[in-house]
């Protein structure tokens, strides 16, 4: 596998984990968060699906963080936001696969408010995966605090048996 198709794989098997932990929350609860200060189920849920538009915006050359519209409202109901998150990640899925090996490989520049910088598009698109692994691993503890049963992510959990 080339470098672009580990991304492939290694991303799209994370969507699906996320999906998981999308699907295990229980109904009425994407109001709870633990503590006053940060977001709810909601909020980390539809932080997931920015980030996967994101990819398609890095991939499209979208990269000037610096006056960034507002996201809509998150949904009210978890399979909205699930719908929006599949829908997400299939048109940057779709993007990703339309670059030869060269394209994925290219350099990106972003620009920040503190200036721009710039990066390997692939090191950018998986920074953003990693920070979406990192919202998934703190609704996988809110999943918890909502009641919700949490599944095997990397190995097994407390409510289930390890996924290959």
């Amino acid at each position: 596998m080339n470098s672009k198709e580990i991304f492939v794989h290694i991303w799209d098997r994370e969507s699906q984990t996320t999906l998981r932990i999308f699907r295990a929350f229980p109904a009425g609860r994407l109001g709870v968060k633990p503590h006053e200060r940060p977001r709810s189920i909601r909020d980390l849920a539809w932080q997931c699906v920015i980030d996967e538009r994101v990819i398609g915006k890095i991939i499209d050359g979208a990269n000037d963080l610096r006056n960034v519209s507002p996201s809509l409202p998150p949904p009210d109901a978890m399979e909205e936001i699930i719908a929006a998150y599949e829908a997400a990640h299939a048109e940057s899925l779709e993007k990703v696969d339309r670059l030869s090996d060269a394209e994925f490989s290219r350099s990106v520049t972003v620009q920040t408010p503190p200036g721009p910088w710039q990066s390997e598009q692939p090191l950018t698109l998986w920074g953003n995966v990693l920070d979406q692994v990192h919202h998934r691993g703190q609704l996988s503890i809110y999943l918890r605090i909502a009641g919700g049963k949490v599944p095997s992510i990397y190995g097994p959990s407390a409510d289930e048996a390890w996924l290959p």
